[in-house]
């Protein structure tokens, strides 16, 4: 496999969390209800949120043209060894088949006020190639 895509985001994390306690519903909007509740069953951090808040950015960097995606439909879930994993439905699966995406992978981290993610898009075609 080839890769098609690299995308990277910050977040300021305080910042994230000022701007869901001005608005509340953004988490809802932005993430999916298994994004939004931890594996034991409480509610993410702002700064977890974060995370994955610049994890999608990463991925919509990737995908370029973001136009007609939805929020949810890029969901970043937890594998059994607690690593985190990127699923894409409807829209975003779409627009990555679209790309020759196949394979996503991700690594995200906070620490010091700062979120970050990366993301790496692999696929059979690389046809194009985004480094952002």
């Amino acid at each position: 496999m080839a890769i098609i895509g690299v995308g990277v985001d910050l977040c300021d994390t305080d910042r994230f969390a000022r701007v869901m306690s001005r608005t509340p519903r953004i988490v809802e909007r932005l993430f999916t209800e298994g994004e939004r509740i931890g594996e034991s069953g409480s509610v993410r951090s702002a700064q977890s949120l974060a995370a994955r808040f610049a994890a999608k950015e990463a991925v919509a960097k990737v995908l370029g043209d973001t136009r007609g995606l939805q929020w949810h439909d890029c969901e970043i879930v937890t594998d059994v060894n607690g690593a985190p994993r990127l699923v894409m439905h409807d829209t975003v699966s779409a627009a990555a088949a679209r790309l020759g995406i196949e394979q996503w992978h991700l690594s995200m981290s906070h620490d010091g006020g700062m979120a970050i993610a990366f993301v790496v898009a692999e696929g059979g075609d690389a046809g194009r190639v985004s480094n952002r």
